[in-house]
């Protein structure tokens, strides 16, 4: 019997809010799996990509990161990892260095075996580039075989990457495909394979309501798959209906109802009600303990003169023109690395002109211009663009995506109403129904 932790998206170093504490957030939840990795003696950690979220993460996120890998090593786990899109660049990659230090093994077509069970991987590969992927792999002498990968595979939704050639083409025939770059946990069966993404080990978009978790896989015959919870900073999500003549003093009142100390507050307003001015009601939240408060306001404003102007989220005002403006992914990705990455001044014209070239020879399609979103589609929670995007535009629960299409995530996984996120036992086991 084969048993591993299957886990990924972990984007360590993401200052999510521009929070010290919520980019600590990141790396304490990849410590978490570890440490259970450790004490619960799996054979391994299984990683599915985007270990990081920035291309260029900082000493501190690659310190941590090492400290972890050496946890993991002393206690003679093995790491097993592919490169997601997040963190790909096109010379060496970050794991071929963890990889060469012994703290970390890069998945590839030649597989490596754990127990009885060979891992193969296949990294982050641009949709203009998949025709070219011969899928070929080396033969395996185990009884169980799975492929690690990152990408948005069928059946699940906003898919790009047909499973099913995938599994008709691959030269091995495969018992699991364990998936990372969708945010939201969840399995199929295609071809009577096992399909299954472990989900975020943090909440990257106020859109991930679910509680935060990983995969354990067992290859025993047959493969079993169940889910581990982490504990993360807890979000309190507020789903405001403001009826007529209701305004600010009832989302003050609804908002109070929470213990706030240290939380994430998410508020979201639609209704008939008054105006609300969101940075009144996101100052009220901080003034009672919220480490970050975030509010929407998803009404139409026929006359907007006639309300204040908030400058709470300036990022999420540029976000949202820029999305109005159907920007190619090409010009997005370009915008992100001029206003929200870690490179000076100096060196910024060297790396846009890299990054342009690489999309050039990877992935021309991203040049092409995508559909304006609407007004106000893209504000609401805003940190996603800058969370799981590499583009704004078009990857929605995973790493790119309007948030329109959150929100639709959202729906599907929660419902409306007020709950508070956030797990109490670590050790409680869930498996899929």
């Amino acid at each position: 019997m084969t048993r591993v932790i299957h886990t990924g998206d972990t984007h360590i170093g993401y200052r999510q809010y521009h929070s010290a504490e919520r980019r600590a957030d990141f790396l304490s939840a990849f410590e978490q799996v570890a440490a259970n990795a450790v004490s619960d003696e799996i054979d391994a950690v299984v990683h599915a990509g985007d270990l990081f979220h920035d291309r260029r993460p900082d000493l501190e996120d690659l310190l941590g990161t090492l400290d972890v890998l050496r946890d993991l090593d002393d206690a003679g786990v093995p790491f097993l990892a592919i490169v997601g899109n997040h963190e790909g660049t096109r010379k060496g990659q970050w794991l071929d260095l963890f990889s060469r230090m012994g703290l970390a093994t890069r998945l590839g077509s030649e597989g490596t075996v754990i127990g009885d069970t060979t891992f193969y991987g296949l990294d982050h590969v641009p949709v203009s580039r998949r025709e070219d992927l011969e899928y070929d792999f080396t033969p395996p002498e185990t009884e169980h075989t799975a492929l690690v990968a990152h990408g948005l595979f069928e059946p699940f939704g906003y898919a790009d990457w047909d499973t099913e050639e995938l599994l008709e083409r691959a030269s091995v025939e495969f018992d699991a495909l364990l998936l990372g770059d969708n945010h939201h946990p969840d399995r199929a069966e295609v071809k009577d394979t096992w399909v299954t993404y472990c989900g975020s080990t943090e909440r990257a978009s106020a859109a991930e309501r679910e509680d935060r978790s990983y995969n354990l896989v067992e290859f025993n015959g047959d493969v079993r798959i169940s889910r581990r919870g982490l504990e993360t900073r807890e979000f309190v999500f507020v789903d405001l209906d403001l009826a007529e003549g209701e305004g600010t003093e009832r989302a003050f009142e609804r908002v109070g109802q929470h213990d706030l100390d240290g939380h994430v507050v998410i508020v979201r307003i639609d209704g008939e009600g008054e105006p609300v001015t969101p940075a009144e009601v996101e100052s009220y939240a901080r003034e009672r303990g919220a480490l970050v408060a975030r509010v929407s306001d998803s009404r139409e404003i026929e006359n907007a003169s006639e309300f204040d102007v908030s400058f709470s989220d300036p990022d999420a005002a540029v976000r949202e023109r820029l999305g109005e403006m159907g920007l190619s992914r090409a010009a997005s990705d370009i915008d992100e690395t001029v206003r929200t990455s870690k490179i000076a001044d100096s060196n910024l014209r060297a790396a846009i002109e890299e990054r342009v070239r690489a999309l050039i020879d990877e992935e021309p399609a991203a040049f092409e211009s995508v559909e304006p979103a609407k007004s106000g589609s893209i504000s609401e929670g805003s940190e996603a663009a800058e969370g799981r995007s590499e583009t704004p535009a078009n990857r929605p629960e995973s790493r790119n995506g309007t948030e329109v299409s959150e929100a639709e995530s959202a729906e599907r996984g929660t419902g409306r109403g007020e709950t508070t996120a956030g797990t109490e036992n670590q050790s409680s086991m869930e498996e899929y129904s």
